[in-house]
């Protein structure tokens, strides 16, 4: 898929409008410098592409459906996908889930996701897959107490030096094998001594990243990605936000990973996760995405890549401009916008203008590649660009559209 380049300019602004007039007119989204952490032959951070990610719904033990689902998910986009590890018999069959792949397909990058009490899952699933993802909330699980009111720091200290104890043999696994972790926090399954110390809250959920991210620090272990997913996306921009003003507060550069988590199916699930993730990736902030929704994990791929390329952050396919038509509208352009979709849209990169009149076509499609735009009762007129090329009878604009994109040598033919 073809890319386009991120900028590396100092992360922007998350506090509000800035009085430097440059930055006011800046249409340039600057992402937050993060350190590259490698999935498999993936960079996530460091000035790479922002990393589209889903996960597949089939039970690991099934290695020929697993492999197929990985498979489609990849083919369509995906460029690392995730599968549940909830036993040791799961986390031998993704060594099996990996080498078919090889063999039929390819190496395709795969994190593991271990939750409740998975030290031995999360030790044996490192020695095949690219990432392990773990979950603070979960991965030494505290068992309720009923009538508990308070947590000493006696307690809070010993529960957290168990938690090191537990998790450093993954961490120096990990490390040995070049491999990385994502610690992923999630609003719904925060510990219970982080609920009772920091409350239901964005820092309840930063702190308890900020804690493994320092235990994996102290074992010299770098190779991480941050999480910090919640339902409601108030909550997700609040504790995403306050994580990165933490980590540069500590000098922290790790890359993080967006999403609203169980966002639900639909339009509506859809626009909760642009909401999520495309105001986070519109301050600068995140460098793999994942959009939750109950649906086939391929649908998620489109809407990663719709939220990339409205930002401009990825350009993987045609970026159509289309007036809302009025009463100037001189053709049906809800019909030729499809018309003109359907022939164009396997092709990558290209910017492509419909319009309905000539009184305001070449001025809001300025910024387009080429413009189909209405000229008279029964002709459009083609531009390039804001040069107009020709006038063609309207019956004829589609096929004229593609030979003009062809003698521009930017045609390729559609796949069978």
């Amino acid at each position: 898929m073809q890319t386009l380049p991120n900028p590396q300019a100092p992360g922007a602004s998350t506090s509000g409008a800035s009085s430097d007039p440059t930055l006011l007119t800046d249409t340039t989204i600057h992402r937050r410098k993060t350190r590259p952490v490698p999935v498999g032959d993936i960079i996530i951070g460091g000035g790479h592409p922002v990393v589209v990610q889903s996960m597949i719904n089939e039970d690991t033990h099934d290695i020929e459906g697993a492999v197929a689902a990985i498979r489609r998910l990849h083919e369509i986009g995906c460029e690392i996908v995730r599968v549940t590890v909830p036993s040791i018999g799961h986390a031998k069959a993704v060594a099996e889930i990996k080498e078919k792949l090889k063999a039929t397909y390819q190496d395709v990058p795969l994190v593991a996701d271990v939750h409740h009490n998975g030290m031995k899952i999360a030790l044996e699933v490192a020695k095949h897959v690219d990432k392990v993802r773990i979950n603070p909330g979960l991965y030494v699980f505290e068992k309720p107490t009923g009538d508990r009111t308070e947590y000493t720091q006696a307690e809070f200290d010993e529960i957290g030096e168990k938690i090191r104890e537990t998790l450093k043999p993954l961490v120096l696994s990990l490390k040995e094998q070049n491999k990385s972790m994502r610690i992923g926090v999630n609003h719904g399954s925060l510990a219970e001594r982080m609920l009772f110390t920091y409350g239901d809250t964005p820092e309840g959920m930063v702190q308890s990243a900020l804690e493994f991210i320092r235990i994996c620090e102290s074992l010299d272990y770098q190779n991480l990605v941050i999480s910090l997913k919640a339902s409601r996306v108030p909550v997700m921009l609040a504790a995403y936000r306050m994580m990165v003003r933490e980590m540069d507060k500590l000098g922290m550069d790790y890359p993080l990973h967006l999403g609203v988590t169980e966002a639900g199916d639909g339009e509506y699930g859809r626009i909760k996760s642009t909401a999520g993730i495309g105001t986070l990736l519109a301050e600068g902030i995140g460098d793999t995405i994942r959009v939750s929704l109950t649906e086939a994990p391929e649908k998620e791929i489109p809407v990663c890549y719709s939220i990339l390329q409205a930002l401009g952050l990825r350009k993987t396919m045609v970026e159509y401009v289309a007036c809302p038509s009025c009463g100037r509208t001189l053709f049906n352009l809800e019909e030729v916008l499809h018309k003109v979709r359907e022939a164009t849209k396997h092709l990558t990169g290209l910017d492509i203008a419909v319009m309905g009149c000539i009184v305001n076509g070449p001025g809001e499609m300025a910024d387009a590649d080429y413009g189909y735009v209405g000229r008279q009762p029964g002709f459009i007129s083609l531009y390039r660009g804001r040069e107009e090329i020709k006038k063609v009878p309207e019956d004829q604009g589609v096929e004229e559209l593609i030979n003009l994109i062809k003698s521009d040598d930017r045609w390729v033919e559609p796949e069978d």
